[in-house]
C-alpha cells in the first residue's frame, strides 16, 4: 500500500507543529484522526518515524531522513499547483510579517495602503517582536532582521544596508552642551539598549586609536579596523523606537539607524554629533523566510514591493 500525500502532510505537520494536538488544530482535524494517519504511516513504511513520550515527539534516524524527502515532495506538488494557478490569479491569501517596531513603523506601515491597493486579495498580519522570533513556531511567513543572519536554514533577500548615527535633540545639547571628543561623552547621559549587548557598542573611534600589542608593528597596527566603542547607558530600553522617543525628549543621546532617524535629523528634531569620530557601520537589513511553493506568490509580491520602496 502505497503513501499518500495526506499522510505525509500529517507527519510534517506534526514535526513542524511540535505535538499531535497543535497539528490537529493547525489542519483542522481531530487529533484522534492525526494520530491514526501518522500510525497509519509508520505501519506502512514498517519503521517507527517518531519516538511519543509523554512531554514531546522526536524524531528517529529513519524520521529524520524521510522528514526532508517528505517536505521536498510536498513542496513539489505546492509549486506544481501554485505555477499554474498563480497565472490566473491574483496573489491571495494570508500573509505574516515581522519586524522590529523601529523598522515596521517606519519602513513597512507607512506603505501597507499602497500594497493593499496593489493587492486585495492578500490578507496582512503584521507583528512585532524586538528579538529574533522562530518563524514555523509564530506562524510567521516573512521576518526583517537587522544585523548578520545566523539561521543558514532561512532564505534570505537582503534588502539594504542603513547607516548608524550618534545623535542628540536640539533642546538636549542647548541644555548640556555637544561633547566634541569621544572621551567628552563620558558626561554625559547615554541611551542604551537592555539587550543584547552588542547593541551598546556605538561605531565611534576612540582618540589615539588602536593600541599596539606586543611585538605589532605599527603599520599593522594601523591596519586593523576600529572597534566599536562600548558604552554605558544612563537608561535602557528593549525596543529602538522607545531609544528614538527618548531622544527626541531631550533626555539623552542615542545611536540610531537611518531608517528611523533620518528624517528626523532631516527636518532638524535630532542632530548628529561626532561625524569626525563616527566609523562607516552599515546594519544589513534582510527579509528571512521558508521556502514554500504555497506562499510563493505572495512572499514574492511583497518583498518586490518593500524592496522598491524602502531606501536604506
Amino acid at each position: 500500500m502505497k503513501t499518500s500525500t495526506d499522510e505525509l502532510q500529517v507527519f510534517v505537520s506534526v514535526i513542524d507543529s511540535g505535538s499531535i494536538t497543535a497539528a490537529a488544530e493547525k489542519l483542522g482535524q481531530t487529533v484522534s484522526g492525526v494520530s491514526r494517519a501518522l500510525t497509519r504511516l509508520e505501519k506502512k513504511l514498517d519503521t517507527a518515524l517518531v519516538r511519543r513520550t509523554t512531554r514531546r515527539l522526536q524524531l528517529t534516524e529513519e524520521g529524520e531522513g524521510f522528514l526532508q524527502r517528505a517536505r521536498a515532495i510536498l513542496d513539489a506538488m505546492e509549486e506544481a499547483e501554485e505555477s499554474v494557478t498563480l497565472k490566473r490569479r491574483r496573489p491571495s491569501g494570508r500573509l505574516r510579517v515581522d519586524a522590529a517596531s523601529p523598522f515596521m513603523l517606519h519602513c513597512i506601515a507607512p506603505h501597507m495602503t499602497a500594497f493593499s491597493e496593489l493587492y486585495p486579495e492578500i490578507r496582512l498580519e503584521l507583528t512585532s517582536n524586538e528579538r529574533i522570533v522562530d518563524l514555523l513556531e509564530q506562524k510567521v511567513d516573512i521576518a526583517i532582521r537587522i544585523g548578520a543572519l545566523q539561521d543558514s536554514t532561512l532564505h534570505a533577500r537582503a534588502l539594504g544596508r542603513s547607516k548608524l548615527r550618534v545623535v542628540a535633540s536640539p533642546a538636549y545639547l542647548a541644555a548640556h552642551g555637544e561633547p566634541k571628543t569621544v572621551d567628552a561623552l563620558r558626561g554625559h547621559r547615554l541611551i542604551g539598549f537592555t539587550a543584547p549587548e552588542h547593541l551598546n557598542r556605538w561605531p565611534l573611534r576612540e582618540r589615539g586609536g588602536h593600541k599596539r600589542t606586543k611585538g605589532e608593528s605599527s603599520s599593522s597596527a594601523a591596519d586593523r579596523k576600529p572597534e566599536p566603542l562600548k558604552i554605558e547607558p544612563s537608561i535602557t530600553a528593549s525596543s529602538g523606537e522607545t531609544l528614538r522617543q527618548l531622544a527626541l525628549a531631550g533626555w539623552g543621546i542615542a545611536c540610531l539607524a537611518d531608517f528611523m532617524a533620518a528624517a528626523d535629523i532631516r527636518d532638524g528634531r535630532l542632530v548628529p554629533i561626532l561625524g569626525g569620530a563616527l566609523l562607516d557601520e552599515r546594519q544589513p537589513v534582510s527579509a528571512v523566510y521558508y521556502q514554500s511553493a504555497s506562499l510563493a506568490g505572495r512572499v514574492q509580491c511583497f518583498l518586490d514591493f518593500i524592496a522598491a520602496r524602502v531606501q536604506l
